[in-house]
Parts: structure tokens; C-alpha cells; sequence
């Protein structure tokens, strides 16, 4: 059984909302995080780390839907998996040449 929360997430999505709202509206201000967890009474640590995954989560999502964000994770996978073959065959194809190389310096001698 998970530990229980010790913030509700509806004071989390508060803070967060109230972070970006400081940010938005006054730029280049230090200590909105700390400011938002001192009125809220949230450890600002612990506010950073919400800002900082929503942000992410934000970013990450940038609008897409939930089956675009699905095949962007696939396509991003058979992209790796790809890179990954490409690299095989590279290394595949530098022996072979090697060996090639090796054999037409013997037969010449």
C-alpha cells in the first residue's frame, strides 16, 4: 500500500498554477517559488519539484493528444531501434572490408 499523500493535488496544482502565474506576470524575479510556499505553507524544495514536473510534463505533451503522444513514443523506439541496426551493419561492413583488404595484400605477395 503507497504512503499517503501528505499534500492534496489540488494544493499541488495551486502552487504550480500560482508559480507560473508570478513567473508570467513578472519575469526574471527571483524567489517565486519561495514566496508561493510561504503563503501556501509548502516547503519550496518541495514546490521546485512540482513546478519542475509539470513543466516537463508541459513540455513533453506540448498539445498533442494522447494517441499522437503513443505513436511518437513508438516512432521514437523503432528510431532507436534503427540507429541501433545501422550501427551493427557499420561495424558489420568495416570488418568485411578489413578482411577483403587482408585477403588481395596476401594474394599480391
Amino acid at each position: 500500500m503507497p504512503a499517503p499523500r501528505k499534500y492534496p493535488p489540488e494544493l499541488i496544482e495551486r502552487g504550480v498554477r500560482m508559480v507560473r502565474e508570478l513567473r508570467q506576470d513578472t519575469p526574471g524575479r527571483s524567489g517565486t517559488v519561495r514566496q508561493v510556499g510561504e503563503v501556501l505553507h509548502i516547503h519550496p524544495e518541495v514546490l521546485r519539484h512540482w513546478v519542475k514536473k509539470a513543466d516537463a510534463e508541459a513540455d513533453k505533451h506540448c498539445g498533442l493528444t494522447n494517441a499522437e503522444t503513443l505513436h511518437l513514443r513508438r516512432l521514437e523506439q523503432e528510431n532507436q531501434e534503427l540507429r541501433r541496426m545501422n550501427g551493427i551493419l557499420k561495424a558489420a561492413a568495416l570488418l568485411f572490408a578489413a578482411e577483403l583488404e587482408e585477403g588481395k595484400s596476401t594474394s599480391n605477395d
